[in-house]
């Protein structure tokens, strides 16, 4: 069993891996950070619907998180100051405007600086998305 979150986003958007890179780099969350591309889905119990769709944050005891409320998560695992962010987008109302917000983002992230064609998200949605 993985002893530490897993971080998966699309690897083929621009928008997302500067996304990612800056988390990384500013963040420095304790998870590991895999493109969809090359994650063992299956393992993670994600399908690639799912993981194109929106960035996936994986415990380690294989609970999904997804959209905002990963980022939730990551801000929480992150802590310090990033860490009171984190949960106020988990309460509502914020969580409702959150998901709204992140949607808003992801349906039209190949149009947002760094993205390009291949960043469009399908026009189909899992369901229960």
């Amino acid at each position: 069993m993985r002893t530490r979150p897993v971080l998966v986003y699309d690897g083929d958007c621009g928008f997302c891996s500067a996304c990612v890179a800056f988390v990384e780099r500013r963040l420095s969350p304790d998870c590991m950070v895999v493109p969809w591309q090359s994650a063992d889905l299956p393992a993670l119990g994600v399908t690639p619907e799912r993981a194109g769709h929106e960035v996936l944050w994986v415990t380690p005891p294989g609970r999904v998180y997804g959209g905002a409320e990963a980022v939730a998560k990551i801000l929480l695992r992150t802590g310090g100051a990033w860490a009171p962010p984190g949960a106020l987008l988990l309460l509502p109302p914020v969580r409702w405007a959150a998901h709204g917000v992140y949607r808003l983002v992801a349906d039209n992230r190949h149009r947002l600086p760094g993205g390009t064609g291949s960043c469009a998200v399908p026009a189909r949605r899992p369901h229960g998305s």
